[in-house]
């Protein structure tokens, strides 16, 4: 009822503005031509004063309520400072926006169109040219300097002993690889995928002995975490929103992301009121009709729980011993006997 009684709404708001269209153009038809801008000229004139006064008080009022749907402070260090330059470039943003239009929508209201008065005329004016040139590189260098000085805290290598995290995107789904005892993550190629080995993991490569998958990716709060993210058939994106993190994953280039989470899953609960809040990772980038889908449980605990939640994990290997001494060496070699073969039939 509520969508239907607002159609009837807009329907009654666009037919009035029809019939007032018609009406001016008829009276144009009517008119002589030395007095064809009349009542509707003025009708304009108001508007452009009046519509942007209700559009910014409307915007006043249903921001506290817009703001109840905002995310959460951020939940990473890195995400602190990103939150400040993006209210920073907010705020410099609105300035300008609201000095330029006001000054349009007065003088559109102020010069409206009047048969008594004569038009003035100036060819230019090198000061305000000057002004209106400067002042804009001026903003525009700051923020993009500042916003540079962000990105560059935000890439900075991550310490030695950041806990490693491999994920990897695929349609339509994510997959987590975690470095066991050794706390080093083994090779991986493309080629070693099948069914069982979904991300290609190399076991020719001894470091890749201990490493385990995960259901869950589950991270210690207050450790910096290096996070080494692929993709293994087209273009994803890995976003978790609440600590401000956004990387996309590409087929042949890994690329990683260094944070520090500052709020474990526990506190973000409590923090928004809701039980059931999890941390996420979703997919940003349009991947195929099951796109909605990619999305990954982040689990923030304190570190003893998180030790704990390691410790009791298997290898990939004890779960698959099949796998065990299979690498990128043997696949090239049983490829290039299968080549022969095929050559010499």
């Amino acid at each position: 009822m509520s969508l239907l009684f607002a159609l009837i709404v807009v329907l009654a708001i666009a037919i009035f503005f029809l019939l007032f269209r018609i009406q001016s153009l008829a009276s144009l038809v009517k008119t002589p031509s030395e007095d064809k801008v009349g009542f509707s000229n003025k009708v304009n004139g108001f508007l452009m004063l009046w519509v942007p006064i209700l559009g910014l008080a409307a915007t006043i009022w249903y921001s506290p309520i817009a703001a109840k749907k905002f995310l959460p402070k951020a939940a990473s260090i890195h995400g602190v400072e990103t939150d400040q330059l993006f209210w920073i470039t907010i705020a410099v943003i609105s300035a300008m926006f609201l000095v330029t239009n006001a000054a349009l929508f007065w003088f559109a209201y102020k010069y409206q169109y009047n048969k008594n008065r004569k038009v003035s005329f100036f060819h230019d004016n090198t000061k305000l040219e000057t002004f209106w040139t400067i002042l804009p590189a001026v903003i525009m260098a700051v923020l993009v300097l500042y916003g540079n000085k962000v990105w560059w805290d935000i890439k900075q290598d991550a310490p030695k002993d950041a806990v490693q995290v491999e994920i990897m995107g695929h349609q339509f789904a994510w997959k987590v690889r975690y470095p066991g005892k050794d706390q080093k993550l083994g090779k991986f190629d493309f080629r070693l995928i099948d069914g069982k080995n979904e991300m290609g993991i190399d076991f020719e490569d001894k470091t890749s002995n201990d490493d385990f998958m995960a259901g869950e990716m589950h991270l210690p709060v207050n450790k910096p975490v290096l996070m080494k993210i692929r993709a293994r058939d087209v273009l994803h994106s890995v976003f978790a929103p609440h600590f401000r993190l956004k990387m996309d994953a590409v087929p042949g280039m890994p690329t990683s992301f260094y944070f520090v989470p500052t709020k474990t899953t526990a506190q973000m609960r409590e923090e928004t009121g809701n039980p059931n809040f999890n941390y996420e990772i979703a997919c940003t980038e349009v991947c195929g009709k099951g796109h909605f889908a990619m999305k990954f449980i982040v689990v923030v605990e304190d570190e003893p729980t998180y030790n704990k939640w390691y410790a009791a994990q298997s290898p990939f290997l004890e779960k698959n011993p099949e796998y065990k001494g299979k690498g990128l060496s043997q696949f090239l070699k049983k490829n290039l006997a299968e080549n022969a073969s095929q050559e010499k039939q």
